[in-house]
């Protein structure tokens, strides 16, 4: 079963505006994961998809949505997966990839049947994230052996952690999509400080791996007028590219960052010193 739902994009202007109730209903994805069901939030950021899938009993196939008005999902669309549960498996058109914890997986446009697994009693939890593609690229399968991995921050700020970066153009051949697995060591809590914009792409956080129990408060809007959303685990949010994204937990845990638009400039962001955020 597949599900769906579509957000428009907001203006700045408009979301000073909105209560908690509202910024809730615009940005936070918080129904990624049900048993035997595809969840999928259509955004008009960029057209982005942001989804989770968890097979339990039998194998998921990935259809297309209305909104797509497509034969199959990936006519025009491009997919990056990063499988946060027990071991998975993914076919396409037939090529069967394995994935364990915290392995991705791109798939190119023009694929056509796409199938998902889980390969013990544990499901898999396969997160999502699609965007429109031109061109076709090779499906493959990127783990730690293969990802960039790079050490940043400093316990001094509470911000030590580890970027892993999966999908990005000097890794894997993409048109829009780039996604990455940071995470946060013991005792660290702070996510992406100093804080930053990028208004040539958009970009979707998960968040995971967060003790029972605990919180983490997602930090977003204009750098001069901030809000922010508490998350629990295997929730996600939606970020425009006018919006900060940045985060602080009441315990450390993991987070996917998913991003599409204007290029593929991993580095290409506009920093906001700490002290200059309202």
């Amino acid at each position: 079963m597949t599900n769906f739902n579509f957000r428009y994009a907001s203006h700045p202007a408009d979301a000073r505006k909105y209560d908690t109730n509202e910024i809730r209903e615009h940005f936070l994805i918080d129904n990624l994961f049900s048993k035997d069901e595809i969840n999928l939030t259509y955004s008009m950021y960029d057209r982005y998809i942001v989804g989770g899938i968890m097979p339990v009993s039998k194998t998921l196939k990935l259809e297309t949505i209305p909104y797509l008005k497509s034969n199959n999902f990936l006519d025009r669309r491009e997919i990056g997966i990063v499988n946060v549960g027990g071991k998975g498996k993914i076919s396409v058109d037939g090529e069967v990839f394995e994935l364990d914890k915290k392995e991705a997986l791109y798939i190119g446009s023009g694929c056509i049947e796409v199938l998902f697994s889980s390969l013990e009693e544990n499901p898999a939890l396969f997160y999502i994230n699609s965007a429109p593609a031109h061109k076709k690229f090779p499906t493959k399968k990127v783990n730690k052996q293969n990802a960039e991995i790079v050490h940043m921050g400093d316990e001094k700020y509470a911000n030590k952690r580890i970027i892993n970066k999966l999908i990005v153009n000097s890794v894997v051949e993409t048109c829009q999509v780039q996604m990455g697995l940071t995470e946060l060591l013991p005792g660290n809590v702070w996510n992406t400080m100093p804080a930053h914009t990028h208004n040539r792409r958009m970009e979707a956080y998960f968040y995971f791996d967060l003790e029972e129990g605990q919180t983490i408060a997602h930090f977003m809007g204009e750098p001069e007028h901030t809000r922010h959303i508490f998350l629990e685990n295997n929730q996600a949010v939606l970020s425009p590219e006018w919006s900060i994204h940045s985060g602080s937990g009441t315990a450390n845990y993991s987070f996917i960052w998913g991003m599409a638009g204007e290029n593929l400039d991993y580095g290409d962001m506009d920093i906001v010193a700490p002290n200059k955020l309202k």
